[in-house]
């Protein structure tokens, strides 16, 4: 596989994992908690596969970090009913951008 589907593994795990750590935040289940551990751990896996396929450390981290957090915001607004703020907005089109940038950089 290469590298780049190793990164969308790892965003798309990563954010499971941020579901479950968000309902264990709400309801204290501890099946919550387990979950989300586990994920973190799938997740941790998927970004060694995409360093071992050539990703690079600092393209592949500013990639999943920007992505992680573009998805991480659009859950928290959709589903958990946050608030999305001026200065939250303003980082998710710079996100957005940056996201741009690397395609063309990268």
């Amino acid at each position: 596989m290469r590298w780049q589907l190793w990164l969308v593994l790892l965003v798309v795990f990563e954010s499971a994992a941020d579901i479950f750590a968000k309902e264990y935040s709400l309801t204290r289940a501890r099946l919550h908690a387990a979950s989300a551990l586990a994920l973190y751990i799938v997740c941790n896996s998927c970004w060694l596969f995409a360093l071992c396929r050539g990703s690079g450390l600092a393209r592949g981290a500013i990639l999943f970090s920007v992505a992680s957090a573009i998805l991480a915001v659009i859950l928290g607004v959709l589903v958990y009913h946050e608030s999305l703020t001026p200065a939250t907005s303003a980082g998710l089109l710079l996100g957005l951008v940056a996201l741009v940038l690397l395609g063309y950089g990268g």
